[in-house]
């Protein structure tokens, strides 16, 4: 069985569990927590500090995957929920291919089943420093044809008093009551307080940074890719800021005639690889 990683550099301390989806279980600056603190008795990535999104983000909706001709009907992955969702990868074992105090490899072998019928390699790599760690996600077609891709994160922020969130944009994508997008809105992101926010959507157009800071934490996440899903509400005392490649349910939008390159699909031809980055930056409010 994959061991528990641990990362350490300076007072940011990183743990990994490779067997739960490759999953972060903690991120701490001393003792703040950065990321959210799953419960001890961890069952699931989606219970995690953060998780990896591949070789898809969000939703696919109604676990209906129609691609090049054919349909495939997709595992429903999330209890009682009517999609697929969020990609196979946080619900597999990774295996651990290098480990340092300040660095860590993993890696995933896929080789096409009823939840994603497309078989690729995908790996992880975490690099921390003081102040900051960088994530790495990539994955490489292995099915032999053409098959779409996309990458992503979903890391759980904690949301403490007076947090506050910013973050430039120039669209936002509606939600339906089934979850899924049904039109693009201009948006210029979020710039507010987030005891008040209430949202489940994907921006686009985003310019690669996100800042959410509280009375003891200033907290940077940067990513090379050009979208954002943002999920808290007033219950909620963690607020999910996630890079992604693609816009929720993208491979439907397409079908209903919406621009392929606006939707951030990718498609990877046999032996061909997708990669994404993310870095966050934390540091005590002075």
């Amino acid at each position: 069985m994959p061991r528990m990683v641990e990362l350490q550099a300076g007072e940011l301390l990183c743990r990994i569990e490779p067997r739960l989806g490759g999953c972060v279980t903690a991120l701490m600056l001393g003792d703040t927590p950065v990321l959210r603190v799953p419960p001890a008795r961890l069952g699931t990535a989606r219970q995690s500090s953060s998780y990896p999104l591949v070789p898809f983000s969000n939703r696919i909706g109604h676990a209906s995957l129609q691609w090049e001709g054919t349909l495939y009907p997709l595992v429903r992955n999330n209890d009682d929920e009517p999609h697929a969702i969020h990609g196979v990868g946080w619900q597999r074992e990774w295996e651990v291919l290098d480990q340092a105090q300040e660095f860590a490899m993993l890696s995933y072998e896929h080789r096409g089943d009823a939840s994603w019928p497309f078989a690729f390699d995908a790996s992880q790599t975490f690099r921390i420093a003081p102040g900051s760690i960088e994530f790495t996600l990539s994955m490489t077609n292995q099915s032999g044809g053409n098959a779409p891709a996309g990458l992503g994160w979903h890391p759980f922020f904690v949301k403490r008093p007076n947090a506050h969130l910013s973050f430039g944009a120039t669209g936002r994508w509606e939600m339906s009551d089934d979850k899924l997008p049904t039109r693009r809105t201009a948006s210029t992101g979020i710039d507010s307080d987030c005891a008040a926010v209430d949202v489940d959507h994907c921006f686009d157009g985003w310019d690669g940074a996100a800042q959410l800071r509280d009375e003891l934490l200033r907290v940077r996440v940067g990513s090379n890719l050009s979208r954002l899903v943002v999920f808290t509400n007033p219950t909620r005392g963690d607020i999910a800021i996630e890079p992604v490649s693609h816009i929720n349910n993208a491979l439907a939008l397409s079908r209903q005639g919406m621009d392929a390159a606006q939707l951030g699909l990718v498609t990877l031809g046999a032996g061909e690889s997708l990669s994404a980055q993310m870095t966050i930056a934390v540091e005590r409010v002075a």
